[in-house]
């Protein structure tokens, strides 16, 4: 008996990935900026992922140094690509 459904972004590093490929899918604007909303609504809405995901997913995505983010929380960029991102260890 299944109580609970699995929660494909409990992991973090996965919610980070996915983070860093729907902000890679996403137009950028002035200076490479993607306003969060942009990754927040999709991550949120469309592959239900929960709030407290998305934040331990940015946060490790900006602690790897995929994203940053400004601090006014209004936008990120994405980070060079490195080899740490793009092998999965």
């Amino acid at each position: 008996m299944k109580l609970a459904e699995e929660r494909p972004f409990a992991d973090t590093e996965a919610a980070a990935r996915k983070l860093v490929e729907l902000a890679a899918n996403v137009e950028a604007v002035q200076d490479g900026r993607i306003f969060i909303e942009r990754i927040n609504a999709p991550f949120l809405f469309k592959l239900k992922g929960s709030g407290s995901e998305f934040g331990a997913g940015l946060k490790y995505a900006i602690e790897r140094g995929w994203l940053s983010k400004h601090e006014s929380g209004t936008y990120v960029k994405l980070m060079p690509p490195s080899k740490d991102l793009l092998t999965r260890k």
